[in-house]
């Protein structure tokens, strides 16, 4: 599905695409499920309902804002709240330990060539304060310039921030970055940062992407560069 804007730039005025921002849950690798059952596990443990449908809801949310989402209102000593956070941590953390180049989604790793060959500069800004074990666990660091979470900036998504910061660590300007995402959360954030943005999965929660693919597979970068090199940030 493509999507183009009113605003679209003509070929005279357009820039070429520098550089690619990654999410990385349900982008380059599918930890989903790891999640849902360490929240579950916890929701159980705490005596709150929880289930597949409410973990949809959590996609593309830092740690801290998943567990306010979870808890729907009760209020905690911080104490508390940071036992909790750290207890899902250890959940979620003895799953990753698992992880291995075969947890890369498929068409990441040659996508990810292909951006290497054509020289174009890699960031994954992500939700998560696992994102560095993650992406060492997948094989893909030598590949990725920067890395960087919601916790490197003030405001976690759906704000602009952790895209910026990430922009700004490759030496390049929003317009400059197209971003992967397959949360609402993070199309929102990549929209506000003033990038162009590709929504991976289902429109529902992407649908304000410039583009939507159900993946990565069979996408090279000069698909991109002439899907989205003519649209305006």
């Amino acid at each position: 599905m493509t999507r183009s804007r009113s605003d679209a730039l003509s070929p005279v005025d357009c820039r070429p695409l520098r550089g690619v921002i990654f999410d990385m849950d349900g982008v380059l690798t599918d930890t989903i499920e790891f999640h849902y059952q360490t929240w579950q596990r916890l929701a159980d443990e705490e005596g709150i309902p929880f289930n597949r449908h409410a973990n949809e809801a959590l996609r593309g949310l830092s740690r801290r804002d998943s567990l306010l989402r979870l808890l729907q209102g009760r209020v905690l000593p911080e104490s508390k709240l940071q036992e909790l956070l750290d207890r899902k941590n250890r959940y979620f953390r003895s799953f990753i330990e698992t992880m291995t180049a075969d947890s890369l989604l498929p068409g990441v790793r040659p996508f990810l060539d292909d951006l290497r060959e054509a020289g174009i500069k890699t960031a994954v800004a992500s939700a998560s304060q696992n994102v560095y074990v993650v992406i060492e666990k997948l094989g893909i660091a030598p590949d990725i310039d920067i890395i960087t979470n919601v916790y490197d900036v003030d405001r976690p998504k759906p704000a602009p921030d952790v895209f910026l910061y990430a922009a700004q660590q490759l030496g390049l300007g929003p317009e400059d970055c197209v971003v992967f995402e397959d949360a609402e959360s993070g199309v929102e954030a990549a929209r506000a940062a003033q990038m162009r943005v590709v929504g991976l999965g289902d429109a529902a929660q992407v649908g304000a992407a410039d583009w939507i693919l159900p993946g990565l597979e069979g996408i090279r970068w000069h698909h991109v560069q002439g899907t989205l090199g003519a649209i305006a940030p």
